[in-house]
């Protein structure tokens, strides 16, 4: 049924790449109506041709925008689209996965947080609902974590996508060849030397 939208968003936020199940059911999930993945974990994925954080300028004045040192800075945060492709949004930040080639291709693309201050976080799993029940573990009345973890996981079982790894302590921390961090500050240092304010 959504087969034709789902090849769409794989072309528009994945450069064409397969869609891994977990973010394939809870965008049909989405797109069916259906709340129970945002409610729990406060997630939303983007329209068709909604412009994703790496390349949003629409917050910036002309002033900003004519500015060399924001132009370096835009055109870094732009280059990196090449290798952050972000696929989902919280009420602040933007997750996605890190794809850069020098990355091993034979274990899970590591996760990555984009925040509204430009600043990128890897995020611990192997997949987005794994990183997201991470993240979320820390923000909920639960003091434990760990405990947290545990019965957000049970309760996305619930909702039809239990998670590989069920327990906290299992989840694998991810350890890139190219930290998303460093590489976004290489970039903008091209950019500036590029205008000459290096």
């Amino acid at each position: 049924m959504f087969e034709e939208r789902l090849k769409e968003f794989s072309r528009e936020r994945l450069g064409g790449r397969p869609l891994p199940d977990d973010l394939r059911t809870m965008l049909v999930a989405q797109w069916e109506g259906r709340t129970g993945f945002r409610d729990l974990l406060f997630l939303t994925f983007p329209e068709p041709g909604e412009v994703d954080m790496l390349r949003d300028t629409s917050y910036l004045s002309e002033a900003e925008l004519a500015d060399p040192e924001m132009q370096a800075i835009c055109a870094g945060m732009a280059e990196m689209g090449k290798y952050v492709k972000l696929v989902a949004k919280d009420e602040e930040n933007w997750i996605g996965y890190w794809l850069h080639p020098d990355e091993p291709a034979d274990r899970p693309a590591p996760l990555v947080e984009l925040d509204t201050e430009a600043s990128f976080r890897l995020l611990p799993g192997r997949t987005l609902a794994e990183a997201c029940v991470a993240t979320c573990s820390r923000y909920l009345d639960e003091p434990d974590e760990r405990l947290a973890f545990t019965e957000l996981a049970d309760d996305l079982a619930d909702l039809g996508l239990p998670l590989a790894q069920d327990a906290y302590d299992a989840l694998r921390e991810p350890e890139p060849v190219v930290r998303p961090e460093d590489l976004v500050e290489e970039l903008i240092d091209a950019e500036r030397q590029k205008r000459g304010i290096a």
